[in-house]
C-alpha cells in the first residue's frame, strides 16, 4: 500500500466493516464505498496516492480504481473547497430558476462555473439531476441538499456558510419533505370518493 496515502485509524475500521459485507472474492465490489471514504479523508477530493491505496486495498489494478473514480461525478479528481456546491441544471430546476442562482453564485463565492474560490471556501459546479425535482431548484453543498431556493433565500444559505455557520439544509420554503405547496386541492372531503 502507498506509504503516502493510508486509511488513518478511524477510515480503515469502516473500510474493514464495508469490505466484510461482500461475499469471499467480491471484495472488489466494495469500490465505490472505499473511494468515498478515501476522497473523505483527503479532504473532497482523492489524489492519485489515494487512487493508488484503494486499489491495492481491494487487490484490484489501479487502472479499474480510475476507471470507477472518473465515471461517477461524486468523486472529484481535483482538490475541491471546503463548500462544494453542486448546482442542478436539469429540466425542473432550469424551469424554477436555477440560472439566477447561479448568478447568485458566482456574485457571493466569487467563483464561475469549475471554479475554486481564492481562499479555498468554495468550489461551484454543474450537475445534471440531484433527484429532488418536486424541490426545485435546488443544490447539494457537500453531503446536505437545499431546496425549494429563490435568489434571496440561495444567498441566505452561501453567505451563512461564507461566515462558518452551518445552514439548515432541506426545503428553505418551510415545507416538510415533497409535499405540496399552499392548500391541499384534493381528498379534503371526509367522506369516500370526495
Amino acid at each position: 500500500m502507498s506509504d503516502a496515502f493510508a486509511f488513518n485509524e478511524t477510515y480503515r475500521a469502516r473500510a474493514e466493516t464495508i469490505v466484510a459485507r461482500y461475499p469471499e472474492g467480491r471484495q472488489q465490489s466494495a469500490v465505490i464505498p472505499l473511494l468515498d471514504l478515501a476522497q473523505r479523508q483527503a479532504g473532497g477530493w482523492l489524489p492519485t496516492e489515494a487512487l493508488e491505496h484503494v486499489a491495492s486495498y481491494l487487490d484490484m489494478p489501479k487502472i479499474r480504481v480510475l476507471e470507477v473514480a472518473s465515471f461517477y461525478s461524486m468523486f472529484n479528481l481535483e482538490p475541491v473547497g471546503k463548500n462544494f456546491v453542486q448546482l442542478c441544471r436539469t429540466t425542473p430546476c432550469w424551469l424554477r430558476g436555477s440560472d439566477d442562482l447561479r448568478a447568485v453564485a458566482k456574485d457571493v463565492t466569487g467563483c464561475g462555473l469549475g471554479e475554486t474560490s481564492d481562499d479555498g471556501t468554495f468550489t461551484v459546479v454543474e450537475v445534471e439531476c440531484l433527484g429532488a425535482c418536486c424541490n426545485a431548484p435546488m443544490v447539494q453543498i457537500n453531503d446536505e441538499y437545499y431546496e425549494d431556493l429563490t435568489a434571496d433565500s440561495f444567498k441566505a444559505v452561501l453567505e451563512a456558510l461564507k461566515r462558518g455557520e452551518t445552514p439548515k439544509p432541506g426545503s428553505q420554503a418551510g415545507r416538510a419533505g415533497s409535499e405540496p405547496t399552499g392548500d391541499r386541492a384534493t381528498l379534503t372531503g371526509a367522506g369516500e370518493g370526495e
